[in-house]
């Protein structure tokens, strides 16, 4: 393989500066957390994909509360119904007009439609910006809100879709049975087939199976000029596996996460951070994005 060695040696720089900034923050360092302009000006994700604010309310409040109920099939909706917005607001918001936890018994399409679209009717946003979700109208709904919370019934109240992810024998086999359903291109499924993972429901390996997302795609080829023939998956598991012999060819002090490495998918999600990263610091390494469009602000959490 053949790096473009500026670019490449920024992943790990970028790496190594943002969980700098992690620690800092939960630390209770004041900013900026960071010498680094560009991480201080424009908003990134941590290296760590648990770790992010989103994953972790999601582990904590979504899966693991021990108010909620540990079936198997309530677990699985919270989790599709949590994602499908990937947005803490809308999640309280439901719950709030709801009156009650998020349950089997009170999932109820038509009711937590309106619901939703009377938030948007006084201006809330429902959906993360972090990344696109499909908007056709596969459940025959004119609202997008609409056929995502169709697909959810089908996927756990019609098909009880979680009865053949426990039943999975790997974590590649559970990516493929979200992909099967529509709306959930290959990335959306590999994230819920993650989220999955992090609850009771199954306990694969992380590094077991990855993908890349569009932005991880066009990180890795701003990384790589050439990959000699290695696809985006392969070029993940190397730099999964070779991250601690690069953080240490480059002198970089990166602190992990109280021990746990990066595992693939926070690779996969690092390249496309580098990427969004250079469309500042290498203007003129060009692709089809050429700005990052959220800039960062400090916030209590």
């Amino acid at each position: 393989m053949q790096v473009r060695q500026e670019i490449f040696d920024t992943y790990w720089r970028f790496a190594t500066m943002r969980q700098e900034v992690f620690f800092n923050k939960i630390n209770n360092i004041p900013p900026p957390w960071t010498s680094d302009p560009i991480i201080n000006t424009y908003k990134f994700c941590n290296a760590y994909r648990a770790s992010d604010r989103v994953s972790q309310y999601l582990i904590k409040n979504v899966i693991y509360d021990e108010k909620r109920s540990k079936n198997e099939e309530e677990v699985i909706l919270r989790i599709l119904l949590f994602k499908m917005f990937n947005k803490i607001e809308t999640w309280e918001y439901l719950e709030t007009k709801i009156g009650d936890y998020i349950t089997l018994s009170n999932f109820d399409l038509n009711v937590y439609s309106d619901i939703l679209q009377k938030a948007m009717n006084i201006g809330y946003v429902i959906y993360t910006s972090a990344y696109m979700s499909c908007a056709s109208k596969e459940f025959g709904y004119d609202k997008k809100h609409q056929n995502h919370l169709a697909l959810i019934d089908k996927m756990v109240v019609q098909d009880r879709v979680v009865n053949r992810v426990v039943k999975a024998k790997n974590f590649e086999a559970v990516f493929h049975i979200i992909q099967e359903y529509p709306l959930l291109g290959k990335f959306m499924a590999y994230q819920l087939a993650t989220d999955i993972n992090y609850s009771e429901i199954i306990n694969f390996d992380e590094n077991s199976f990855t993908i890349a997302g569009p932005g991880a795609e066009r990180g890795i080829s701003k990384c790589f000029l050439d990959t000699d023939g290695k696809t985006y998956t392969d070029i993940i598991h190397w730099m999964t596996e070779n991250q601690e012999k690069e953080f240490q060819r480059l002198g970089l002090n990166f602190q992990s996460l109280w021990g746990r490495p990066l595992q693939a998918i926070d690779c996969q999600n690092l390249f496309c951070e580098t990427d969004k990263y250079c469309r500042v610091a290498f203007p003129d390494l060009k692709t089809n994005r050429k700005k990052i469009k959220a800039k960062f602000t400090v916030s209590s959490s």
